[in-house]
């Protein structure tokens, strides 16, 4: 991504319902898999200006590390006071090999990857991983949502629950739960990302000035959103469709997903 989309990641983080939905279900899948541990050591892999690492400090976490690829989303996490690295990830094999976690969180970096880099970074991730350690993954979801913010944020994939079911045994890895979300707001998304794409076909926007979704709305329409999906979650824990994918998966047998 640019600076100016790190840029605007970096102020809505806390605040866009998006993120806030996302921060809230890892830190469910947390709770769920470690109780009331809080000094469980976590990665953030993809950690991008460190909104989820913040979020998860704030709730009482004490052993937290992040890595990400790009110069502009460690500087903006070193402002919040992170304990981040700059690292090419598919470069993770060679680096600190002696250190294992708990839980790595990858959050919409596997669409970065084509399936041989993504094979070697889930066997990287399996191998980072103690026996039972969680894997945390929300990813994009379903090619009918691609749009400008694929092309703004150079996202190359979006994925359903059978990819999953494929790359992750040969890694190590098993699936524990998955769901997509939000289903509810799925008909608002494609109607935008429609739209979006036919300002592309008819030149009235280019791929080089495509812009993500990553905007704050009126307060009033923020929070709604926000309690529909949340409503959303309540009622049903997990859904056949929606714009994203929220994966949680272990390595070996150990623990509880």
């Amino acid at each position: 991504m640019n600076v100016d989309e790190y840029e605007k990641m970096f102020r809505l983080e806390g605040r866009l319902w998006w993120y806030k939905i996302l921060h809230e279900r890892v830190a469910e899948a947390l709770t769920t898999h470690f109780g009331t541990n809080r000094n469980v050591a976590i990665l953030d892999l993809g950690c991008g200006t460190g909104g989820l690492l913040n979020y998860l400090h704030r709730q009482g976490y004490t052993h937290l590390r992040g890595l990400d690829g790009s110069a502009d989303a460690v500087a903006f996490c070193h402002e919040r006071g992170l304990a981040v690295s700059q690292l090419d990830l598919n470069q993770l094999t060679d680096f600190e090999p002696a250190t294992n976690y708990d839980a790595i969180v990858c959050n919409d970096v596997f669409c970065y990857f084509d399936d041989p880099a993504l094979t070697r970074l889930l066997s990287a991730l399996a191998h980072r991983l103690k026996p039972g350690g969680l894997l945390i993954s929300n990813n994009n979801a379903f090619n009918v949502f691609r749009g400008q913010h694929d092309l703004a944020v150079g996202s190359s994939r979006r994925f359903v629950v059978a990819n999953f079911e494929r790359l992750l045994p040969p890694a190590g890895l098993r699936i524990g739960r998955a769901t997509y979300w939000s289903l509810a707001l799925s008909p608002l998304i494609l109607l935008m990302r429609q739209w979006q794409s036919l300002q592309l076909k008819m030149g009235w926007r280019t791929e080089a000035n495509a812009q993500s979704d990553v905007y704050l709305p009126a307060p009033w329409l923020n929070e709604t959103l926000y309690r529909i999906v949340k409503v959303e979650q309540k009622l049903l824990p997990r859904t056949p469709f929606g714009s994203s994918l929220f994966v949680v998966g272990s390595r070996g047998e150990g623990g509880k997903v």
